[in-house]
């Protein structure tokens, strides 16, 4: 029984808070809050986050998080040590530096280049910051809470090696969808995506009866 306790789902970029209901016949014995953030770095991710859980936290006696992508990324940062009793990770960026690199690899951006120019536009929409990485390389994620991640073995965003020795860092548990992607959003990939949670909500609910 999760009693009084509250998921707070946090989208991906170009996502949605009202994708948290999605989540509601799936965690029916929680209240379900979809995160509205505004922060689009991870330095403003942090203010914004604590904050939000510190209000949930004073109205429900804990909190499951569900998080995707960058959402995932600015939870890492922000409430590693928020009493966060579960987290869920879809397809999250759990190495943003390596990201970051390989985008420059991608453009044929070197390191100088961008220290010199501060920002350089890219072809897919995504402008490389030298503030950013800086900040990134400053602040490495330590995150102990016990975690349960989802990813797509088509992900291009983050490698299989580099999401498996996060979780192997974390003692996090790991579950892999062949032919999934970074986004889930198909039919097959949503219904994997729900099996996925209700395994695990079991598999809790069995451990906290033992």
């Amino acid at each position: 029984m999760n009693n009084n306790k509250v998921v707070l789902y946090v989208h991906g970029k170009g996502g949605s808070a009202a994708e948290a209901k999605f989540y509601e016949d799936i965690f029916t014995e929680c209240a379900v809050f979809g995160f509205d953030y505004k922060a689009e770095t991870p330095w403003e991710s942090i203010g914004e986050f604590q904050a939000e859980a510190k209000s949930l936290l004073a109205e429900y006696d804990g909190i499951i998080l569900v998080a995707n992508s960058i959402g995932a990324y600015f939870s890492l940062l922000s409430l590693a040590d928020m009493p966060i009793e579960k987290a869920y990770f879809i397809s999250p960026i759990v190495n943003m530096e390596k990201l970051i690199l390989e985008m420059m690899h991608w453009t044929g951006v070197t390191e100088d280049e961008l220290q010199e120019k501060g920002i350089i536009a890219t072809e897919f929409g995504e402008d490389l910051s030298w503030e950013y990485l800086a900040w990134v390389r400053s602040h490495p994620v330590s995150w102990h809470i016990p975690t349960e991640i989802l990813y797509g073995s088509e992900d291009n965003l983050q490698s299989m090696e580099t999401v498996k020795n996060f979780a192997a860092g974390c003692g996090a548990g790991l579950t892999i969808m062949e032919q999934g992607e970074h986004w889930f959003h198909t039919e097959e990939q949503l219904q994997f995506l729900q099996e996925w949670l209700i395994r695990c909500e079991n598999n809790n609910v069995k451990s906290s009866n033992v």
